[in-house]
């Protein structure tokens, strides 16, 4: 790596010429050894690196495809719903960086255990134990955030991230970011009628960036989303409960 590959906080990206053009993403770790999912580790200029692999987590996937939408940054507070075991959880801490916040919501008790003890290691990582269909149900435990990313597969998925998207975004322009499993929608019309579908339930709270289609690494799923309008912010739209934009709750966990 050079020193002009490693810019604050945001995915590095190393090109390799040849037969093929390959890009390899590594985030700067806000926490500590072992890996988290077998990914590699490196040391440059007293800083550690892993690598933040498109196979395993879609977020390096659709960067991989030249996502253009929202991306966690440094001193940012976000919200992640579907965190599951912490595999791109992590990466997102390791990009909003010691000073931001991750609030990783996981329901299944499982996964979360495995999230739970992955905190200890990532100071800035706060897990949760929650179910994502009721956003008033951890109003305590997150503040009003400057993001929104949404992992889950559910055929409710995109009116999941909406209303999370609703409650907890802090301002217009504040990014959602859906990785969005066709799948779990249904299995009558193709993966595209379905995004189609998905963007069009997007669009009225939010400006729509380019959706990135994640194959071969994520069959049939694709990265989704955009900047919330300022009418997703008006009473008629129903969220009216909204953690103050300053609070910032501890490390409590439910």
């Amino acid at each position: 790596m050079s020193r002009r590959e490693v810019p604050a906080r945001e995915p590095v990206r190393l090109r390799r010429t040849g037969r093929e053009r390959h890009l390899e993403l590594w985030t700067e770790a806000a926490g500590d050894p072992p890996p988290v999912y077998g990914e590699r580790w490196r040391e440059f200029d007293g800083h550690a690196f892993r690598s933040f692999e498109p196979g395993r987590s879609k977020l390096a996937a659709a960067l991989v495809r030249d996502w253009q939408g929202g991306v966690p940054a440094s001193g940012e507070r976000w919200l992640y719903l579907g965190a599951a075991s912490g595999t791109t959880a992590s990466h997102v801490a390791d990009l909003v960086g010691p000073t931001g916040r991750v609030y990783a919501l996981e329901k299944s008790p499982r996964p979360f255990a495995r999230l739970l003890r992955l905190s200890d290691r990532w100071p800035n990582l706060l897990p949760i134990l929650s179910d994502a269909r009721s956003p008033e149900s951890y109003f305590d435990l997150v503040p009003a955030v400057d993001g929104v990313y949404v992992d889950i597969a559910q055929a409710d998925q995109v009116d999941i991230a909406r209303r999370n998207a609703e409650v907890y975004l802090s301002h217009p322009g504040a990014p959602l970011v859906l990785a969005l499993k066709t799948a779990s929608m249904g299995r009558s019309r193709p993966p595209a009628a379905f995004l189609e579908q998905a963007e069009s339930e997007l669009e009225r709270g939010f400006e729509l960036d380019t959706s990135v289609r994640l194959d071969p690494f994520h069959r049939a799923h694709y990265l989704i989303g955009g900047r919330a309008r300022p009418a997703l912010f008006r009473e008629e739209t129903g969220a009216v409960l909204r953690p103050p934009p300053g609070r910032s709750p501890g490390r409590r966990r439910r």
